[in-house]
C-alpha cells in the first residue's frame, strides 16, 4: 500500500507496472509514464517481464518546486482539475528524449547528480509534460487543500488501506476532531471500530463466497498480520478464520 503525499511521475523502463486505487486501475509497461495524483492511497504491483528486469524511476513533484515554478514561469491554473487522478502521459519525441536523459542519472549512484542538477531535471520534464498536455496545469498548479468530501463514500472505497485515522481525515478535508465527529454522525460508531468490523465483515465474505484464504487476503484488509487477524476474526465470529475456510 503506498500513499502519495505530492504529485509523482512514474517513468517505466522495463517490466510492468500497476496502480490500483479506489477509482482506477492502470497497467504499463517498457517506455510509458504515468502522472499520479497527489493525497491518494494506492497499491503498487511491480512485475518483471519473462527473461527480463524490472526498473522504474519515479520523480516525486514537490509541491515547493511547483510553487516556485509558477512565480518564475508566470503560470496559474485556469480552473479546478475535474479529470481522472492518474493519467497515463501520451510519448511524444521530446518526452522520448527526457526519457533516455533521465535514465543514466537513476541507475548511477546518485554521486553525479547534483540537487542542482536534479531540480533542472525535474523542472524540464515538468515544462514537457505541460507541452504534452497543456491542460494538465490545472492538474499540477492546484494548490488548495483537500475539499471535505463525501465521507460516507470515501470510507466504503477505502476501509481495507492501513493507515492512521489522521491520514483518513486528512484525504477527506477534515481536521481529526472534525473527522470523528462527522465519522459518528455517518455511520453510528467510532472510527477504529467501524473500520475493524467492516474489514472482518468483509473478509468473511471473501472466505465463505469467494473461498479465498486467510493468508492471501488479512494484508489487503488492513491488518498487520495474519494472527492479528485470527484473534480479531475469532472474538467477532466465534471461529478462527482458517475454520470458515476449511
Amino acid at each position: 500500500m503506498c500513499f502519495w503525499n505530492h504529485h509523482t511521475l512514474v517513468l517505466q523502463v522495463s517490466g510492468q507496472f500497476t496502480l490500483e486505487t479506489a477509482g482506477q486501475s492502470i497497467s504499463m509497461t517498457g517506455r510509458e509514464l504515468l502522472l499520479i495524483g497527489k493525497n491518494q492511497l494506492g497499491t503498487l504491483t511491480k512485475t518483471p517481464l519473462p527473461g527480463g528486469n524490472y526498473e522504474t524511476i519515479v520523480i516525486s513533484l514537490q509541491e515547493e518546486l511547483l510553487r516556485k515554478i509558477v512565480l518564475e514561469e508566470k503560470l496559474t491554473a485556469d480552473h479546478k482539475y475535474v479529470g481522472p487522478p492518474n493519467i497515463l502521459i501520451p510519448s511524444n519525441e521530446f518526452l522520448k528524449g527526457y526519457f533516455q536523459s533521465i535514465v543514466p542519472y537513476a541507475r548511477s549512484s546518485g554521486a553525479t547528480m547534483t540537487n542542482e542538477m536534479g531540480i533542472l531535471k525535474v523542472k524540464e520534464g515538468i515544462k514537457l509534460l505541460l507541452l504534452a498536455l497543456p491542460a494538465l496545469r490545472n492538474f499540477l498548479f492546484d494548490f488548495s487543500e483537500p475539499h471535505k468530501i463525501d465521507l460516507e463514500k470515501f470510507m466504503l472505497s477505502n476501509f481495507h488501506f492501513n493507515v492512521p485515522i489522521e491520514k483518513f481525515a486528512q484525504l477527506t478535508g477534515r481536521s481529526l476532531a472534525g473527522f470523528k465527529r462527522d465519522f459518528l454522525k455517518t455511520f453510528g460508531a467510532p472510527p477504529r471500530h467501524w473500520l475493524q468490523d467492516k474489514r472482518l465483515t468483509e473478509a468473511k465474505h471473501l472466505i465463505e463466497s469467494k473461498h479465498q484464504k486467510p493468508s492471501a487476503i488479512y494484508l489487503d484488509l488492513g491488518f498487520e498480520s495474519l494472527s492479528h487477524f485470527s484473534h480479531a476474526f475469532k472474538k467477532k465470529f466465534g471461529m478462527a478464520p482458517t475454520a470458515l475456510s476449511s
